[in-house]
Parts: C-alpha cells; structure tokens; sequence
C-alpha cells in the first residue's frame, strides 16, 4: 500500500510540474537509492527521463558521500543544477535526501528562478 502512495505523490507532483512549467524537456520523481523513476513525463524524444533518472541519482549518492567524506555533518544538499550548453538540468532533493525531483529544461527558454521555485515547493509535498 505505502507504494502504491508513493506513486500516486509522486505522479500528482509530475503533473504539478508540468503544469508549473508546461516547456519542460523532462521530469521524473526519482527514488535516490535505487536509481528508480517514481513517475516521469518527457516532451523531448531525446531525453528519457528513466535514464537520466538512474544516472542522476548516482550523481546524487555520491554528493552525499562527498558531504559525509569531508565531514560537513550540518549540511545538507537542497539542490544539484548541471549546466549544459543548451539545458538545465534540476535534482531537488526531498524525503530527508530519499528521494529527488528531477527536472531538465531549456537554458534559453526557462527562468533558473522559477524553475528552482517550483521544484523547491514539489520538494514539500513528497
């Protein structure tokens, strides 16, 4: 039961998503540990969000060894922004690092800002 709950968050938190921002290239709710894409939508042929989620969740596991690594005890990460020459690409961490929103956008086309405004309130809600 608490799975199937999850996905229904996670898939109400897509849409809310892709409501705030309809140009989106790709969402996913991303389970950190395992790599596994919760619930995903992409307008993009060119990016599949199961994909980027397996991979960017190995780059999230491994910031958080880096903060464990340099004893950085008091922090947390909030959230990772990887810039491409033409995409932004969002990892808004949630449920105590858990669990991650990851959003990829278009550089020109999307407020940094409010990107990271909405993912930061869907962040809330997981």
């Amino acid at each position: 039961m608490a799975a199937q709950q999850a996905e229904v968050t996670a898939g109400e938190v897509v849409q809310q998503v892709l409501a705030a921002l309809p140009e989106l290239l790709a969402v996913a709710v991303v389970d950190a540990r395992t790599g596994t894409s919760l619930a995903a939508h992409s307008n993009s042929a060119d990016i599949a969000p199961a994909t980027a989620a397996a991979f960017n969740a190995e780059v999230v596991r491994q910031k958080q060894k880096a903060l464990t690594a340099l004893n950085l005890i008091d922090e947390h990460i909030e959230d990772i922004l990887i810039s491409l020459s033409n995409q932004l690409h969002l990892m808004r961490l949630a449920d105590g690092g858990r669990k991650f929103i990851y959003l990829a956008v278009s550089a020109h086309d999307t407020n940094l800002a409010t990107a990271r405004e909405v993912l930061r309130v869907q962040a809330g809600t997981l």
